[in-house]
Order: C-alpha cells, then structure tokens, then sequence
C-alpha cells in the first residue's frame, strides 16, 4: 500500500512538474557577439596638439568631459575674472531655485561701488553709489562688460555680503568636482588664496552650458547698453570665429590673460581654455588654435540614447521572465577620427536576477574601452518596474534556482551601434 501511494504522489509531482513547463515561457537566448563596426573614414594622421602661450591650458569635450589635450591643467593659479563664471552659476542656481529673479532691483552698496566701481582699475559697469539697478541689467553687465562692480552687487543680493556669496561658491565648485578651487570674492580681483585651475574652469563652464543654456546665451551677445553706455563683450573670437559662442576673458598683473571659449560646430561642442598668456591676442590664439586642431581630427559619437534597451536578461521570480536594462544618460565619446573601430563595449550584468526591481535600480554597468584604454562607464538601470510573479510562478523559478550555476557578474558584447555624429549635445548658438 505504501508502494502505491508514493507512486501516486511521485505521479502527481511530475505532472505538476510538466505543467509548469508548460506554462513557462523558454528562456531568451544568449545575445550574439556584435560584428566589428567599420571606419567611419579613413584613419587620418593626428599631429600633436598645438601649444598655446600660456601657462596652463586645457582642451574639454563638452558631451562627456573628456580631455582632448593639456598643459599643466591642474596647476593653481589666479584666475582673474574668469571667477564670474562661477558667480553667473550661482546665480543661475539662485534664479532656478526662484530665491531671486531677473526684475528684482538690486541697491548699489558702498563696498560694490568702491570695490568695482569707475575708481578702480578693474573693469566696470559704471554703476551709482545707492541707485537701484534691476537684476537682469547687471547680470548682462558682469558678463558682457565684465563689470566689477555688477559681480559684487549681485553677491551681494543673493547672499547679504561678498564673503557669504564666496562661500557658497566654493560650495557649488565642490558639488561640481573643482578639486583646484577656492574663491574669496565675487568679482576675482586679486587676493591671497582666490585660485583655480585650467581644468576646473573648463568643468565649470561645461556645467554652465548644461545647466542654464538660456542664460548661456548671453556669453554670444557682442554688444550691451545700459544707461546711454555701450558696452562691448571682450571676448574678440566672438567677431573672428562664428561657431564660438562663449564664454568669458579675464586678466591681471598677477594672474596675466585668460580666456575661457566655447564652439559648437556640426552638432560637437568643445571648451578651451587658456590661463596666464601674455596679451589678450595670445589668449585668443591660443583658444583658437585647440578649437581648430579639435574640430578637425576628432569626432564626437553618441553610441547610446537614455532609455534604449541595452540587454533584456533573465529575471526570476518576476511577473515577465526578462528584464530590461539601459542608461540613465545619454553614452557620448569623443576619439579620433576615422577610428571608430577601436570602440568596444560590454556589458556587466549579475548571473542571477531576482524579482523585484523598480525603475532606476541600478544593476550592472555599461563599459566602453577605446584602443583597449577605458572611455566610459556608466551604470545599467531597470527601465521599468520589475514586480514579483504570482505563486506558482515563484515556486517554479525557486525549482529551477536549485539548479542554476553561477551568482557572479557575466561580461556580455554591447548592441552594435549605428556610427553617427552626436548632434543633440549642446544648446544652439545664441542670436547675435
């Protein structure tokens, strides 16, 4: 009678067994090794990068921060009023956050007067002691004049005083990884311990185009009158280079000329940025020549789209049997023309993958080697929401973990990617 019984229920399992097979989807097979992308065009000798008459100089891609070519980048110096590009960002911030606005008026202080006003030797929006001057005004006159006095008044405004304003500046050059920064003032007129660096600068900047491209576009305006003075922008490849639209000069006895440029041309963007020339002419050049030089041996390639299905694993446990895996961002390189071919990508994904996942989880990483030397990596996030299975698809997947091998990371081939030319990577240029 025993004999019977377990057979019975041996019976019973099996078929149970065999309609949960029968109900189980099979699992999605292993994706295919991606063919080698071809050339785009034919490999072109690269020479070296030009070399600015400056003490330190850096050549920035603006889609993903890569360095295209450098000089002593991370050396520490004055950067002059290269500074009120910080300022502009801070209250870039300020105005996103609607602490203030572009209509407030802004009162004129004794200390903004006397510190960047027509007295000094510093450049100057021509601003009156106690008038009241209305916020938008001074933001075009700091960074079109570069007027002295409009930095330290709009300091002023969002944070009651220079050195609180200072304060938060350095705060907001931490948050963006300006690990050779520190400001004292607004305005970037000389002080003991007011520094940054070639690489930094560029990293502001980046982020300044990013962050608030509307008000980006002020960098391109050549020309600004207020109060029956017009004041002419001192950035000079705005008149000799269309495809630059940006970004600030800035020059002192002890920091000499600098200059911070941006260009966009066919949908690629790059930021140079010179310190320490010895003229404003040498800045130019300087800045010219890396754009030049970038422009015509490097390509920037967008190889993935925020939100693109990169790889669709086995999910356990869950009410589907994939999951599906992306980029929170757009992956963007930049490498040297002609040789796309040398691009690589893999993903990195755990061996086993439970149920249940939520939108934006993180849960591997996408890799992109360029000549064998990593370019990129970003994390792989669950593009959608993942929830847990019903019962019997739960108790079948905890069958069939009993016998799946590996809990570790697999290294899987990318998708093949189509070989285009970014051209949704930076804002457009302003009207002059």
């Amino acid at each position: 009678m025993k004999k019977i019984l377990r057979s019975l229920s041996l019976m019973g399992l099996v078929a149970f067994t065999g309609a949960l097979i029968a109900q189980t989807p099979p699992l999605p097979p292993k994706p295919a090794v991606p063919p080698k992308p071809l050339p785009t065009t034919p490999q072109t000798p690269i020479p070296p990068a030009p070399q600015p008459n400056a003490a330190a100089w850096v050549l920035m891609d603006y889609a993903n921060g890569q360095i295209l070519a450098e000089h002593d980048m991370d050396a520490r110096r004055a950067p002059a009023s290269l500074t009120k590009v910080m300022t502009e960002y801070v209250v870039n911030a300020e105005l996103a956050a609607g602490k203030i606005h572009m209509n407030d008026q802004v009162h004129i202080s004794e200390h903004a007067w006397r510190a960047g006003g027509a007295g000094t030797d510093g450049s100057t929006s021509f601003l009156k002691l106690n008038s009241e001057v209305q916020l938008k005004d001074l933001l075009y006159g700091m960074i079109i004049q570069s007027g002295n006095d409009a930095a330290i008044a709009l300091a002023e405004h969002v944070a009651g005083s220079e050195q609180a304003f200072s304060d938060m500046m350095n705060t907001y050059a931490q948050r963006l990884g300006m690990t050779g920064t520190h400001f004292v003032n607004a305005s970037g007129y000389p002080a003991p311990d007011h520094y940054s660096t070639a690489h930094d600068i560029a990293i502001l900047s980046r982020a300044l185009i990013r962050n608030f491209p509307e008000q980006y576009k002020i960098s391109a305006i050549k020309s600004f009158e207020w109060n029956g003075i017009t004041q002419h922008n001192r950035n000079t490849l705005l008149w000799t280079d269309p495809s630059v639209d940006g970004i600030k000069t800035g020059s002192t006895k002890e920091a000499g000329f600098c200059l911070a440029a941006s260009a966009l041309r066919n949908g690629m963007r790059l930021i140079a940025v010179t310190l320490g020339g010895p003229d404003m002419n040498a800045a130019a050049t300087g800045d010219e020549a890396l754009l030049n030089w970038g422009f015509n041996f490097y390509r920037t390639h967008t190889l993935y789209a925020a939100g693109q299905a990169l790889a669709t694993p086995r999910l356990w446990k869950g009410a589907t049997n994939t999951l599906e895996l992306g980029i929170a961002e757009d992956a963007s390189v930049t490498i040297p023309r002609g040789r796309y071919d040398q691009l690589q990508a893999t993903l990195e994904i755990p061996q086993r993958l439970v149920a249940p996942f939520t939108k934006g989880q993180r849960v591997g990483t996408l890799n992109v080697t360029f000549d064998g030397k990593p370019l990129v990596s970003e994390p792989l996030v669950v593009l959608q929401d993942a929830p847990q299975g019903g019962f019997f698809k739960r108790l079948w997947d905890a069958i069939l973990l009993l016998f799946h091998r590996g809990n570790g990371t697999t290294t899987t081939p990318a998708p093949t990617v189509t070989v285009s030319s970014s051209s949704s990577v930076a804002p457009p240029a302003a009207s002059q």
